[in-house]
């Protein structure tokens, strides 16, 4: 399991950050202070760093410096500051990627996954996900059965993504409303049940039937 460490100043974005990473396979751990961030940073020796820019008492751009003149380990910057000179400071100071806040859930798995991939090799998470002959591409935001696919919404992924990475478990009603919630939308029961309808209708335009199966006053399940 690849080791994550949240360097995020903003309490509520860290804790998401950290339960959206474990959820998804990753150990993620976060620093609570900011004095010697780089050093703190060596010290836990992680498999890779998201690291933010507005840090207190400390500019990302030196920690990033300071972490690379000692350190290899791979740096994808997650950052409010979306200007073109921040993230070219970042990436010339050492940066493996920058991705601006607000960011998708589903983009941000997807970059971690591929800066892994880059760095370790094959045993880094993919971000493909594959079962029962249905495979998710959660970069192209895509899925695919018998040759054919077919483009997904972003509640379409964010669902379908949560089930298969559960296949065979049932998957509850309220945990896959965190999942749509952690996109700032408001989703009641009523707006799960029409998200997981058309899922189900957009995967019948491959050929894809009954493969999200309603478990009753459960929640949903992959088999």
């Amino acid at each position: 399991m690849r080791r994550l460490l949240v360097v995020e100043d903003d309490a509520r974005l860290r804790d998401e950050l950290c339960v959206l990473l474990a959820r998804n396979g990753y150990e993620a751990t976060a620093l609570s202070s900011f004095d010697d961030a780089a050093g703190q940073i060596l010290a836990a020796a992680p498999d890779l760093v998201l690291l933010d820019l507005n840090l207190p008492g400390v500019d990302g751009t030196y920690v990033c410096r300071e972490v690379r003149r000692s350190s290899s380990v791979p740096i994808i910057v997650v950052t409010s500051r979306d200007n073109d000179m921040d993230e070219l400071l970042t990436l010339s100071f050492g940066a493996d990627d920058f991705i601006p806040k607000p960011y998708n859930d589903q983009v941000l798995l997807a970059h971690v996954a591929t800066v892994l991939k880059r760095s370790y090799g094959e045993g880094a998470a993919s971000a493909e996900i594959s079962h029962a002959g249905v495979t998710l591409d959660t970069a192209r935001c895509s899925v695919s059965a018998g040759g054919k696919t077919v483009e997904l919404t972003k509640n379409e992924l964010r669902i379908l993504a949560l089930l298969m990475r559960n296949a065979g478990a049932v998957v509850s009603r309220q945990r896959i409303q965190e999942e749509l919630w952690a996109s700032d939308e408001f989703v009641d029961d009523n707006t799960l049940t029409v998200n997981v309808s058309h899922l189900r209708s957009t995967l019948a335009k491959i050929g894809v039937e009954d493969f999200v199966r309603t478990k009753r006053g459960m929640g949903y399940l992959v088999e």
